[in-house]
């Protein structure tokens, strides 16, 4: 018996087959009008109560078989009809003349309506509501596996966890590729519908006409009460079937069931529904209007959003949770920042007398966040994801991006408001200080003006926060006509979360603390246990490598490859022995280690286009090398230093028209020491020397600095 149920679907979809090869009785037919019907109804009631499509993932294959089982019941019922003088059970007979009501035209008039209804309406909104959620899921995995992957390398969830939010993602596409292609089925059988109304009616009065020799109005009654009768067991099964489709596709945004949510969200709207209920009454005044009713549903509204109102006063939490959020559902899992900001918002409900009573609190001042983002009041709309901010989304894309490319994980960023600052202003803070600000028009685009517009646009001249750009903001109908013109044109979102990821490049090295150096060993463990366990403590201690990670990251170089730096370092330590005397003799071995990561870094298609120093000017430097407490620095006069300078911002310029970042090159030995030299001036240019760069790289010079003195100039 147990093995029967398990092939029970299997049965039934063979049954349904044979329905259509099969001729079945009248009464077996009622019986199976009934199941169809109550199996529709079942389907409907169950997508309405769900929480999300997934707990009714069957539906497609569902829909299927339902649609092949009605399809069924017409083929039996057509041929009843046709074979039987219009006959094909009770439940036909019924429904035809509870529709026609004696009188032929109005009754197919209404079936009609009833048919066209479901097809257009209902199931062409439910096939385009299939399409767009099929489309905008496959469209958003790829973030959200890369939000997956970014809280597992910063350790919000464990592997399990990721596994089970990865396949609930793979579950989500397949789903809604399947609606996609069911909802086609959908329609498909409304339209066989239509074809079956009009087989039974002018086939079943040709038949009646010719075999039956009665006359034409007693054959067109006759078989209109059969047609519109077989036409509505199946057209309200499908009716039912069409608006669950649409139920299921469209819960993407529900946080319980159809019932729970539009209970929720319209009783915390209760002046939309008295100022409804005004607006009902105001129309007693045009005549002829029925007074009694629209005073009596006037009276329902306004009594009622009055009382909504009253409620949401005595209980303010249900207010604060928002349109969709009070009940006693829990509040879904928020990311670290979002879940900081929730924090410090519950805080300041406390009153600071009460809460820096117990002295313990007050040790929570002394606490200093990595990365603070602060925002003016216009830029909320922003951060806040209940009304549509994506910015959290898009630090968490950054930070996997981040993490992937220089092999270090960014620290939680905390946001919050700021009455400091102006409404659309914002400033970013690493450890506490405030380190840039920018300025943001949510309503406008930032277009960047190339170096040679076609023609100017309109807008409000400002500066690109990130990078120094001459840009200007624009309206958004305008967006067109900038790139057109040349503009690169940007959104107000990516420009805040561009300058917040140069300014994390520019910092990084700030960031690397001893905790995250544990982290990243951790890490490297899980490979390398061995060569991790042989390095720590006894060979590298945490203190110099991490002057070494952060001497890397400070230059931009990516510190993924760890085992490389390791063991570089070991070997190192072995040729010359414990203490470390030149710590940046180290870092220059290290980094001719990790050459090709280097050499990836400002290579292009095979060519790296570089300035390059004189080599009077580089024997100049090296006679020019003292020693301090900390080891050797170049001293180079002021006249000497003021005409590097110089030279290096007409030379620099050469670097605007090309996609590759400013590259000096220099021998090993002045690399670090001329880096330390020009840092200050232009930290966004990068030295290099030649043990650094990859052998099958074709270096090209495109400008050199030279020694200029005055007695030269004079000459």
């Amino acid at each position: 018996m147990k093995k029967l149920l398990s092939y029970s679907v299997v049965l039934f979809v063979l049954t349904v087959i044979l329905l259509l090869i099969i001729p079945l009785p009248a009464a077996i037919v009622d019986v199976a009008i009934i199941l169809n019907m109550s199996l529709s109804l079942m389907i409907l009631v169950i997508t309405m109560t769900i929480r999300e499509p997934l707990e009714f993932a069957i539906f497609p294959s569902l829909l299927l078989i339902t649609t092949l089982f009605r399809l069924g019941i017409n083929v039996s019922t057509t041929r009843n009809i046709l074979s039987n003088a219009g006959s094909s059970g009770q439940i036909i007979k019924a429904f035809g003349d509870f529709i026609l009501q004696g009188n032929v035209v109005v009754g197919l008039v209404i079936y009609f309506i009833i048919v066209l209804m479901q097809f257009i309406v209902i199931t062409k909104g439910a096939e385009r509501v299939s399409e767009v959620a099929a489309r905008f899921t496959l469209d958003a995995m790829p973030g959200k596996q890369m939000a997956i992957d970014a809280d597992l390398n910063s350790g919000l969830i464990d592997e399990q966890q990721a596994k089970i939010r990865r396949e609930k993602i793979q579950r989500e596409a397949d789903f809604y590729g399947s609606m996609d292609g069911a909802t086609k089925i959908v329609k498909g059988d409304s339209i066989m519908s239509l074809i079956t109304t009009a087989i039974n009616l002018i086939g079943g009065a040709i038949i009646g006409i010719i075999q039956s020799g009665d006359s034409i109005g007693v054959v067109l009654t006759t078989y209109s009460i059969a047609t519109v009768g077989d036409g509505l067991v199946g057209q309200i099964p499908s009716l039912l079937i069409s608006t669950a489709t649409g139920m299921i596709v469209t819960r993407a945004v529900a946080e319980g069931s159809l019932n729970d949510d539009i209970s929720k969200q319209f009783a915390a709207q209760p002046t939309a529904i008295m100022v409804s209920g005004v607006v009902i009454a105001v129309l007693a005044v045009i005549p002829g209007m029925p007074v009694l009713q629209l005073m009596v549903v006037s009276l329902f509204l306004v009594g009622g959003g009055y009382f909504l109102s009253r409620r949401l006063k005595e209980e303010p939490f249900l207010a604060l949770a928002g349109p969709a959020g009070f009940g006693t559902a829990a509040p879904p899992p928020l990311e670290p920042e979002a879940a900081e900001a929730a924090e410090s918002e519950t805080l300041r409900q406390v009153t600071e007398e009460e809460y820096f009573k117990d002295v313990n609190n007050v040790y929570s001042l002394l606490t200093v966040e990595a990365i603070e983002m602060e925002f003016g009041y216009s830029l909320i709309p922003l951060v806040d994801e209940s009304v549509g901010g994506r910015l959290i989304n898009r630090i968490v894309i950054f930070r996997r991006q981040y993490a992937q490319d220089m092999g270090f994980v960014v620290p939680s960023i905390r946001l919050r408001d700021s009455s400091g600052l102006n409404t659309n202003q914002y400033c970013i803070k690493i450890k506490g200080e405030e380190v840039a600000k920018g300025e943001l028009l949510v309503d406008y685009f930032l277009a960047l003006e190339p170096e040679n517009p076609e023609k100017e646009i309109d807008g409000i001249e400002t500066i690109e926060p990130a990078y120094g750009i001459p840009s200007r903001w624009i309206r958004p109908e305008d967006r067109e006509m900038a790139e057109i013109y040349g503009y690169t044109v940007i959104d107000p979102l990516s420009v805040l979360v561009t300058h917040l990821s140069e300014v994390v490049r520019q910092h990084a090295h700030e960031l690397i603390t001893r905790q995250e150096i544990m982290h990243l060993l951790e890490n490297v463990k899980k490979n390398s246990p061995e060569l991790v366990e042989e390095a720590f403590p006894n060979i590298i201690n945490y203190s110099l490598f991490q002057k070494i990670l952060t001497s890397l990251l400070k230059e931009g170089v990516p510190i993924k490859d760890l085992e490389t730096i390791i063991e570089t370092a070991m070997e190192v330590i072995s040729e010359t022995g414990l203490p470390i005397k030149d710590v940046d003799g180290m870092i220059e071995r290290i980094r001719t280690a990790l050459k090709r990561t280097i050499t990836r870094l400002y290579c292009e298609d095979g060519s790296m286009k570089v300035l390059t120093l004189d080599s009077e000017l580089e024997r100049t430097m090296v006679g020019c090398l003292s020693k301090g407490d900390r080891g050797y620095y170049l001293a180079l006069s002021p006249e000497v230093l003021q005409s590097l300078i110089n030279q290096m911002t007409v030379q620099l310029k050469k670097f605007n028209s090309l996609s590759q970042s400013p590259v000096i090159l220099t021998s090993q030995v002045m690399r670090v020491h001329f880096y330390r030299l020009i840092d200050q001036f232009y930290p966004n240019v990068r030295v290099l020397s030649f043990n650094e760069i990859s052998n099958n790289i074709q270096i090209q010079s495109i400008g050199s600095l030279t020694l200029e003195n005055p007695e030269r100039k004079g000459a």
